[in-house]
């Protein structure tokens, strides 16, 4: 009987590396399509708003589209020129920032501190920090190349969605197996839902502070924090970076300690507090299932598998946390606060 289990496993690990493979060699079929999917599901809400006000479907989707496509050319606009200007200006920066360096190592030096700023630049490679906040950005438009098929696709899936949860209804009905299949997806929209909230918010927040505190490229920054808050923890570390360098090199060390400040504030507010209150902190995922997920993800579909590491770990927990032969892993791959509640 050990026997038979251990070979169960065995063809269970085998069949999700041949999963992974083929997925992996799919990247360009799935990627749109995972891309297309969390948009439809962001846009949702909208589409069944104005269906519930009475609209017809063609035109309710014709209302939620075009808005979509206002937002995203605005989007597109603003932050632009901004990444093109700074991308250009990327080396005058790295200059100003090793001058920075230098001033501080002759500080240190006078105090009888031996330090270099090749060390400093080899800790902390500026002008590489500076390219990959700007390559994200440029490669998230990129993805929008195939902008017509996500669309054609976005569209299908709205129309579809409403029908899509009858299917599901009746096949509940047949099948008690997949009883809990419109619960977990209700689950997942609403958690996609509400991440998109809070990291528009939390743009808008840094996109103010900058304005306020006078660092270029502001909206550029905002945008960045609005992607990368979908990275729980890490993300807002990574999204403060080049801000609080480019506002040591343009404004001095204090503003450069204020805008520190602000993002300290952002992720400490927004993250652990209204976050976990608005969304539940059943949905937490561990700092090590964070950073691991965006290793996996990012593997197997690049940058836009890093982006949306987190929402597809998140739909994996709650799918796992629907059966309770699976619930260990969900258990296995949460905070372990409930955990701790349940030991009380």
């Amino acid at each position: 009987m050990q026997h038979r289990e251990i070979g169960y496993y065995f063809i269970v690990m085998a069949s999700v590396v041949v999963i992974l493979a083929g997925a992996k060699s799919a990247s360009e079929i799935i990627v749109p399509f995972l891309l297309s999917l969390f948009i439809a599901i962001i846009l949702s809400p909208l589409y069944n708003f104005f269906n519930k006000k009475g609209l017809p479907n063609v035109l309710s989707l014709t209302i939620v589209i075009t808005i979509f496509i206002i937002f995203l050319t605005l989007v597109a606009k603003l932050i632009g020129s901004s990444v093109q200007e700074f991308s250009s200006n990327i080396d005058f920066y790295n200059q100003q920032l090793l001058n920075i360096f230098s001033s501080f190592t002759d500080y240190a030096a006078k105090m009888g501190i031996e330090i270099y700023v090749e060390d400093i630049e080899n800790i902390i490679n500026t002008k590489q920090i500076m390219y990959l906040s700007t390559s994200l950005i440029k490669s998230i438009g990129s993805i929008f190349a195939d902008g017509f098929v996500i669309l054609l696709t976005v569209i299908f899936m709205l129309l579809e969605s409403k029908y899509f949860v009858k299917k599901l209804e009746y096949i509940s009905l047949k099948n008690s197996a997949l009883s809990q299949t419109e619960k977990i997806l209700n689950q997942i929209k609403e958690y996609m839902v509400l991440k998109a909230l809070i990291s528009l918010f939390t743009g808008l927040v840094v996109w103010i502070a900058l304005v306020i505190i006078g660092t270029d490229y502001a909206f550029l920054w905002a945008v960045l924090a609005f992607i990368l808050n979908f990275i729980p923890n890490i993300g807002s570390i990574i999204a403060a970076v080049p801000a609080v360098l480019l506002t040591l090199i343009q404004l001095g060390g204090v503003s450069a300690l204020i805008v520190s400040g602000v993002y300290v504030a952002i992720n400490v507010i927004i993250g652990s507090v209204i976050e976990p209150k608005v969304m539940g902190k059943g949905l937490g995922l561990s700092t090590l299932v964070v950073f691991l997920s965006l290793l996996f993800w990012g593997w197997l579909f690049g940058m836009v598998g890093m982006l949306l590491s987190i929402p597809l770990t998140i739909m994996a927990k709650i799918i796992f946390n629907a059966n309770e032969n699976t619930r260990w892993i969900a258990v296995f791959l949460g905070t372990g606060e409930s955990i701790s509640h349940v030991n009380k």
